[in-house]
C-alpha cells in the first residue's frame, strides 16, 4: 500500500495506520498577468496592457478592456458581491411591479399592444460570439464637425477624414502632443455658413440670419446676357462630364423663358441651377480679390468666395424643386443632380451626400433602374440611360468618398450602359466633331461609367473582408479590375506622354498636350486619368499601417507603395497642367483629389520614413504644396490646405530626422508657422525646398480669427468685362522645357 493511503479495518472505526505525507514543498507563486485589452485578445496578438495600449496607439483606435472591472483581490470581489446583491433586489422589485401592473391591465376591458423586449446585449466582442450571431466586425469610422456647427458627423473608413484622425492619432503619439483632428481640415464655406442658402450678416445674438423670405421675388439677378454668358460655360464644362441635359432640347426651353411681356425671366428650378453651378465654376477661374493679401488673410472665407458663388440661384431652385417633390419629373432629377454637385464643390458634404440620396430617391420613382422600353424613342431612351448612369457614378463616388454605405445597388438594375456612337452624339444636339474610330464625346462619359464600375467592384471586394485581414491582403484583385478597364480605354480619350512615358501609368512622366484640340477633350482626357489615380489612392490607402516595421505584412507594404506612386501621380500632373495651361481652372473637383493625394502622402512618409520611395514622396509633398497655392489664387479653401501641407511637411522633417538619429529641435520647442513660406516652382522641381519654421506645442495649426462678414453677392457685382480671362488659354509652349520626372 502507497505511504500516503489510509487503511481502515471493517471491524473496527479506529485507523489502522497513521497517514503518512511526503514533505511540502513551497510552489512558486505564478505572476499576475494582466488581460490583454478588447482588441488585441479579439486579434490574438502580444498586448503590452498600457492604457491604451501600443498597438491600439499605432492603428489610431480606442482602447478598451472589458475585464479590467472584474475583482482581482478579496476586498474587491467581497464589494462586487454586495453590489451583484443590491442589483437582484432592484430587479426582483421591477418584476414585482411589472407583475402587478399586468394583472391591473387584464381587469381592463382596453386591448393594447405589447412592447416586445429587446434582447440582452452580448456579453462578449470576441470571434466566437460574432460567429455564433451571424454578424461580422464593421470597420471602424471617425466621428468628426466638418462644418459650422459643433455636431459631429461619421465617415467611414475609405474617407480621407478617418485617415486624417490615423495621422492625428500618430502625431499625439509620435510627438506627445494632443490636438483635435479637425484642426487638420481647411477652413471652406461650410464653416462660414449653415448652408449656401444663408446670409453672411450677424444679428444682436451672433448667429446668421437667413435671407429674404420670397428668394424668387426679392435679390438681384444677372441680366440675360450675363446669364447667357454663364450658360455658355456649361457647354464646354461640365455638359461633357456629366451629360444630363439634350443641349437643343435646353436651349429651347430656355429661350422660352424670356418670352415674357415684362422682359423678365420666368421662375426655373434648371435654369437656375445650371447657372448656379457656372456662376461657381466661373468664378473659380477669375483671381481672387484677396490675392494681394497675406496668407492668413487669403485664407479667410468670405461672403464672396468663389465656392458659394450663384448661391442664391441655389436657393432660389430649392424653393422651386419643393413644390415637385410629391409629383418629380426629368426635370426635377437633373436639378438634384446638379445641387448634389454644386454643393460638393463648395465643401458642404452632408448636404451634397443627402442631395444625392434625394436624386437616388427620385430616379426610383422615375423608373430609371429599368431598361427603357423599345417603343420609346432612341433619344429619350439614351436620354434616360445616362441620367441613371451619371448619377450611379455620382452616388458611387460620393459613397466611397465619405465611406458610408452605397444607396444604388446593382440587384436593382436592369438599365444597360447608354451608348457612344456617331448617331445618338449627333441627336442630343450637340455640335461636337467625331474624334474618329468611332469615338465621341460621349464615349468618355462611357468609359468613365465603367471605370467607377470596376472600382466599386474592387471597393466591396475590399470592405467585404474583416478589418483585421488589412495586413494580409492582396492587392490582385484591384490591380487586375482596373488594368482590365484600362485595356479597353481608346486612344483618342487618352493624354499621350514625352520621352515615350506610358499614358495612365505611374512613371511621373511629362504630358504631351494636344495643342489644337478642344478645350473640352484636353479636360476630358485629363479628368479621366486624374479620376483614375485618385481611386487608386482612395482604395490602396488602407495599406498605410503606422505601427513597427516588423509588424506589416509585405503584401500590405507594396499597397502601400501603390498608393503614394498614384498620389505623386496624381500630383505631378496637376503640378504641369496648372502651371502651363488653364485647361483646369476652376475646376474645384481637381482641387478636392489634389488635396487628398497630398494628406495621403503625409501619411506614407510618416509611416515608412525609411522607404526607397519616402524621398520622392516627400517632394511631391512639396509640389501639392505648390499645387494647392495655385489653387488658392482663386478660392480660399485652398490657401488654407497649403498653409496646412506646409505646417505638416515641418512635422514630417522632425520625425524623419528623428528617426535618422540626427540632430533636430525638439518637438516641444517648435515654433508655430504663421504662415506658408513662398517657394519659387524652379527651386521646387529642383527639391530645393527651404527648411519650414516648426510649430508650437498645441499642435493647434493656424489660428484664424473669425472673418470679416463682408456683405454683398457675387451676383450683384460681377464685372462681365472682367470674364474675357476665361478663354486666356495660352496655346504655346505647352511642353516646351518641361523637365522628365
Amino acid at each position: 500500500m502507497p505511504p500516503s493511503s489510509v487503511s481502515v479495518s471493517p471491524e473496527t472505526p479506529q485507523l489502522q495506520q497513521t497517514l503518512v505525507l511526503p514533505p511540502l514543498t513551497r510552489q512558486r507563486k505564478r505572476s499576475q498577468v494582466a488581460r490583454a485589452c478588447d482588441w488585441c485578445r479579439v486579434h490574438r496578438i502580444k498586448c503590452d496592457s498600457d492604457n491604451p495600449c501600443s498597438n491600439c496607439k499605432n492603428r489610431g483606435g480606442q482602447c478598451i478592456n472589458s475585464s479590467a472591472l472584474k475583482a482581482a483581490t478579496l476586498p474587491h470581489a467581497y464589494r462586487e458581491i454586495e453590489r451583484l446583491q443590491q442589483r437582484v433586489g432592484e430587479l426582483e422589485q421591477q418584476v414585482k411591479e411589472l407583475e402587478h401592473d399586468k394583472e391591473r391591465d387584464a381587469e381592463k376591458p382596453v386591448h393594447r399592444l405589447q412592447t416586445p423586449i429587446s434582447p440582452p446585449p452580448r456579453s462578449g466582442t470576441g470571434e466566437q460570439d460574432l460567429a455564433r450571431s451571424g454578424l461580422k466586425r464593421a470597420w471602424e469610422g471617425i466621428h468628426i464637425s466638418t462644418a459650422r456647427s459643433p455636431q459631429k458627423t461619421w465617415y467611414g473608413s475609405s474617407s480621407l477624414f478617418y485617415f486624417i484622425g490615423r495621422i492625428d492619432a500618430f502625431l499625439t503619439v509620435a510627438l506627445q502632443q494632443s490636438h483635435l483632428a479637425d484642426r487638420m481640415l481647411p477652413e471652406s464655406a461650410s464653416y462660414l455658413l449653415d448652408g449656401p442658402t444663408t446670409v453672411a450678416t450677424e444679428d444682436q445674438a451672433g448667429q446668421l440670419t437667413p435671407p429674404p423670405a420670397d428668394p424668387i421675388n426679392t435679390s438681384e439677378y444677372l441680366t440675360s446676357t450675363q446669364e447667357e454668358y454663364f450658360l455658355s460655360l456649361f457647354w464646354q464644362s461640365y455638359y461633357t462630364s456629366y451629360p444630363i441635359l439634350d443641349e437643343l432640347e435646353f436651349k429651347t426651353y430656355y429661350r422660352s423663358l424670356w418670352a415674357t411681356p415684362n422682359g423678365k425671366r420666368k421662375p426655373s428650378a434648371l435654369a437656375d441651377i445650371v447657372i448656379a453651378v457656372c456662376m461657381q465654376y466661373g468664378m473659380a477661374q477669375l483671381p481672387s480679390v484677396e490675392r494681394g493679401l497675406n496668407v492668413t488673410a487669403r485664407a479667410n472665407v468670405s461672403s464672396t468666395d468663389a465656392t458659394i458663388a450663384g448661391r442664391w440661384y441655389y436657393r432660389r431652385c430649392q424653393t422651386l424643386l419643393s413644390a415637385e417633390l410629391e409629383s418629380p419629373t426629368i426635370s426635377t432629377l437633373q436639378c438634384h443632380i446638379l445641387c448634389s454637385i454644386y454643393l460638393c464643390c463648395a465643401s458642404f458634404q452632408n448636404m451634397a451626400d443627402s442631395a444625392c440620396g434625394l436624386a437616388v430617391r427620385t430616379a426610383y420613382m422615375l423608373g430609371l433602374h429599368l431598361e427603357p422600353p423599345q417603343p420609346m424613342p432612341r433619344r429619350e431612351r439614351e436620354t434616360r440611360k445616362r441620367l441613371w448612369w451619371t448619377l450611379y457614378v455620382l452616388e458611387t463616388k460620393m459613397s466611397m468618398k465619405l465611406g458610408r454605405p452605397f444607396l444604388l445597388h446593382d440587384s436593382s438594375t436592369t438599365c444597360s450602359l447608354p451608348a457612344d456612337d456617331p448617331e445618338i452624339a449627333m441627336l442630343v444636339g450637340s455640335s461636337f466633331a467625331p474624334l474618329g474610330d468611332n469615338v465621341t464625346w460621349l464615349t468618355w462619359n462611357l468609359h468613365n461609367t465603367k471605370l467607377l464600375l470596376a472600382a466599386r467592384t474592387a471597393y466591396t471586394t475590399f470592405y467585404d473582408e474583416a478589418p483585421d485581414t488589412v495586413n494580409a491582403c492582396n492587392s490582385q484583385p484591384i490591380t487586375e479590375r482596373l488594368e482590365h478597364w484600362l485595356k479597353d480605354v481608346p486612344e483618342a480619350i487618352k493624354t499621350q506622354r514625352q520621352n515615350c512615358g506610358v499614358p495612365f501609368s505611374t512613371d511621373r512622366s511629362a504630358l504631351q498636350i494636344e495643342q489644337f484640340a478642344p478645350l473640352w477633350l484636353q479636360r476630358q482626357r485629363l479628368l479621366l486619368e486624374l479620376m483614375y489615380h485618385n481611386l487608386c489612392v482612395n482604395l490602396y490607402r488602407p495599406s498605410i499601417w503606422f505601427g513597427s516595421a516588423t509588424a506589416q505584412n509585405p503584401l500590405a507594404a507594396g499597397m502601400a507603395m501603390k498608393c503614394a506612386a498614384h498620389a505623386m501621380a496624381l500630383t505631378h500632373m496637376m503640378h504641369q497642367v496648372l502651371s502651363s495651361t488653364s485647361i483646369l481652372a476652376g475646376w474645384l473637383e481637381a482641387f478636392q483629389w489634389q488635396w487628398n493625394a497630398a494628406m495621403t502622402l503625409v501619411g506614407f512618409v510618416l509611416a515608412y520614413p525609411h522607404d526607397d520611395s519616402t524621398g520622392a514622396a516627400r517632394s511631391a509633398i512639396d509640389l501639392s504644396v505648390a499645387v494647392l497655392e495655385n489653387f488658392g489664387n482663386s478660392f480660399a479653401v485652398a490657401v488654407g490646405a497649403a498653409n496646412i501641407m506646409g505646417e505638416l511637411c515641418a512635422k514630417v522633417d522632425v520625425l524623419i530626422a528623428n528617426s535618422l538619429g540626427k540632430e533636430c529641435v525638439r518637438p516641444d520647442k517648435m515654433q508655430l508657422v504663421t504662415g506658408y513660406q513662398e517657394v519659387d516652382e524652379g527651386s521646387l522641381i529642383d527639391g530645393n525646398f527651404p527648411a519650414l519654421p516648426y510649430m508650437d506645442e498645441s499642435l493647434g495649426f493656424f489660428d484664424v480669427t473669425a472673418p470679416e462678414l463682408r456683405g454683398g453677392v457675387l451676383a450683384q457685382s460681377i464685372d462681365i468685362f472682367a470674364t474675357d480671362m476665361y478663354n486666356n488659354f495660352e496655346l504655346s509652349g505647352i511642353n516646351d522645357g518641361y523637365p522628365n520626372y
